[in-house]
């Protein structure tokens, strides 16, 4: 049996409106292409993921309005409230270098120039200048470290190790 990894790009809040669109979280650099018309997204319902085609997508007051292919009613969607949608691995592109997806980053391990650990990425928070990385640490607060060249110094993927360097009042 072929094993599909699948990673979430969203999160169904709501419904809107009665013609069966649904209100949806985008967390993914790459919404316009997940929600594009014709796209394939997976609804992660019982521990089951189910294949739906997107039939139309459109932004609205910062949600993505989502309506799949067959759905005309909002009677159909009502159930799908809280679920999360997922795209298999095999629909990712490859990245550029300096590029990473989401799931790449949460639990990474995050470490100062010296090598003593911080706390690892719990969350990923958009600003629109540029990302946030919120780290859980072991004591205290979270810490807020932005995803910028003079913070970050290394993202090792594939060990799961982020090394930035601790500008001051960075983990005040």
């Amino acid at each position: 049996m072929e094993s599909t990894n699948y990673f979430k790009i969203g999160s169904i809040v709501n419904t809107h409106g009665i013609r069966g669109e649904l209100k949806v979280k985008a967390i993914t650099d790459f919404a316009e292409e997940r929600f594009a018309k014709g796209a394939t997204v997976y609804r992660l319902s019982n521990n089951q993921y189910i294949a739906e085609t997107v039939e139309k997508a459109r932004v609205h007051k910062g949600m993505w309005l989502i309506t799949f292919k067959g759905i005309t009613n909002i009677n159909e969607v009502e159930a799908y409230k809280g679920e999360d949608l997922y795209v298999a691995e095999a629909d990712r592109d490859d990245l550029d270098d300096g590029e990473y997806y989401y799931s790449d980053i949460i639990d990474c391990t995050v470490q100062d120039e010296d090598g003593q650990v911080i706390g690892a990425v719990k969350e990923i928070m958009e600003t629109g200048a540029n990302d946030v990385w919120i780290v859980k640490r072991p004591k205290g607060a979270d810490a807020l470290i932005p995803v910028i060249a003079d913070v970050v110094k290394d993202v090792n993927i594939d060990d799961k190790v982020i090394t930035i360097d601790v500008l001051e009042g960075l983990l005040d």
